[in-house]
């Protein structure tokens, strides 16, 4: 796995190694790059003239040793932004993104990126930090178990164990505070989430998920576990039901994170994130067709969410009272298994006929949710699933699904998603779905026809909501094999960004 460090320096003429420079449609170079240019004869602006470089955004010109006098300048290159007019927080990071790639690509260790493209004004440090984040997240990878390089036409391929960029900003010291205080904790948080979802499943059970949660003691993460015993004593017959026919033990993971200021009467209103947590999901005895079976080793990316997030949150001091709640089971087909015609009672006493073993999710959620709104009383409750496959067909792999009892809330995350570029689409709830719920034996079932599936799943979970504020995001489109110019890697730590930002601009403000 390539391991990012990410430095910040203060402007200086100094250039050594891989010079990066950012470069709109206009080519205007920053100051640093027409010193560079003036030192190197005008051989930048000669080899753009020469090039099909246009500067258009994303676009990337490499320039091999370009000048046999400054002999220490091994390369430079110029990425470019396109019109620099109105572009977003969020276009830095994919701008981010597109440079870690080059850099990969180039088998580039070590390089300088210069970002005083504004003149006489102090580059703006959230510029830096936005790039820095983009390059660590696109540098990310995973070959934990890979032991043979790889060859393409007879030439071993260098595989970069880091990739170390000093960033020359003019507030050097402004910037890193923010990175180490705010950024980096996000990023390692992303990161955590996508190691935990990419891990087999023989590899992360339910106990070793479990194991991996404990360290966020060490940032000051209260972790309570409760055991299928105490499952069973509270009445969590959805969640267990799911579990039946597995060998590995059922779970239930509470992460709190108090960090509102003690003078604030927060505690008893925090905010609980809960998360689906089934480390495998064959479908139980509605078993799946064989075809990406493997690829159910990411149906806990909900809660590897909220792990990376409680992670985020913690690391970075939030200023805000978290409960992350995961429930971590396998749904396995063997003689214990739960069958399709089976009635269970969850916790809130409300009967559930099993419709279809592989409509599971759900079921873990059900009394997830009802714990959180009887054990906490949460000004709001946001659970995150990989919960259907309809949202995949409705949405693609763009945007995830999001279902809500809340107006504020919902346009609150929407714009999260605009700036952190993890994006949600509304989809309708109400009371003309009811009906899809019904079951003749029992007061709901878990499963309908194929037709609005998702939305079936929402409004199953609806009923063990109550009346908190509440948001559903079903990511099953976006949690994993969605490459972007940020996320390389089949997992990409979705939603970790997201709720961090939801929590940074909405919730922390108002303490």
């Amino acid at each position: 796995m390539a391991k990012f460090f990410a430095d910040f320096a203060p402007l200086s003429s100094d250039y050594s190694g891989a010079v990066v420079g950012f470069v709109d449609d206009k080519i205007n170079f920053c100051p640093s790059f027409s010193k560079l240019d003036s030192l190197l004869s005008g051989s930048l602006t000669r080899s753009v003239s020469k090039s099909k470089f246009t500067g258009k955004r994303y676009e990337v010109l490499e320039i091999i040793a370009p000048s046999a006098e400054l002999e220490e300048i091994d390369k430079v290159l110029l990425v470019g932004i396109g019109s620099a007019e109105n572009i977003t927080e969020f276009d830095w990071v994919q701008l981010g993104g597109v440079l870690s790639s080059a850099l990969l690509a180039s088998e580039t260790q070590k390089s300088s990126v210069y970002l005083d493209r504004y003149g006489d004004k102090s580059c703006d440090s959230r510029i830096a930090v936005n790039v820095a984040l983009g390059v660590g997240l696109a540098a990310y990878s995973f070959d934990k178990y890979k032991t043979i390089k790889e060859e393409d036409d007879d030439k071993p391929r260098v595989k970069l164990k880091s990739i170390e960029v000093t960033f020359a900003v003019s507030d050097s010291k402004g910037v890193e505070k923010i990175w180490k205080d705010s950024i980096d904790p996000v990023l390692r948080g992303t990161n955590l989430a996508r190691d935990l979802v990419i891990e087999p499943a023989n590899v992360l059970s339910t106990c070793d998920f479990v194991k991996r949660t404990m360290a966020l003691q060490d940032n000051g993460v209260e972790v309570q576990v409760l055991n299928r015993d105490q499952m069973q004593e509270l009445g969590m017959n959805a969640l267990l039901g799911v579990s039946k026919g597995s060998v590995t033990p059922p779970y239930t993971v509470v992460m709190k994170w108090m960090g509102a200021p003690t003078d604030e009467n927060k505690a008893s209103e925090p905010i609980v994130f809960i998360g689906k947590g089934v480390v495998f999901d064959s479908g139980g005895i509605s078993i799946k067709p064989s075809s990406k079976m493997g690829d159910m080793k990411g149906d806990m990316s909900g809660a590897a969410c909220v792990t990376g997030l409680m992670h985020a949150l913690s690391c970075r001091g939030s200023r805000v009272n978290a409960i992350g709640i995961i429930g971590l089971v396998e749904n396995m087909p063997s003689g214990d298994a739960q069958r399709p015609g089976d009635i269970v009672t969850s916790m809130s006493g409300q009967s559930i006929e099993i419709v279809n073993t592989d409509a599971e999710g759900r079921l873990v959620l059900a009394d997830l949710l009802w714990y959180a709104k009887e054990h906490f009383k949460p000004s709001v409750m946001i659970n995150i699933a990989t919960l259907t496959g309809a949202i995949f067909i409705a949405l693609g792999d763009k945007r995830a699904g999001l279902f809500s009892n809340d107006d504020a809330v919902s346009a609150q995350i929407t714009d999260s998603g605009i700036a952190t570029g993890e994006l949600v689409w509304r989809m309708p709830m109400g009371t003309e779905y009811e009906k899809l719920i019904k079951s003749k034996f029992a007061d709901m079932r878990n499963a309908g026809e194929r037709g609005g599936d998702a939305i079936f799943a929402a409004q199953f979970l609806h009923r063990f909501v109550g009346k908190v504020p509440w948001v559903h995001l079903d990511i099953a489109g976006t949690a994993t094999g969605n490459v972007t110019k940020v996320s390389k890697s089949w997992a990409a730590g979705w939603g970790v960004r997201l709720l961090d930002r939801w929590v940074r601009d909405y919730r922390e403000k108002s303490l």
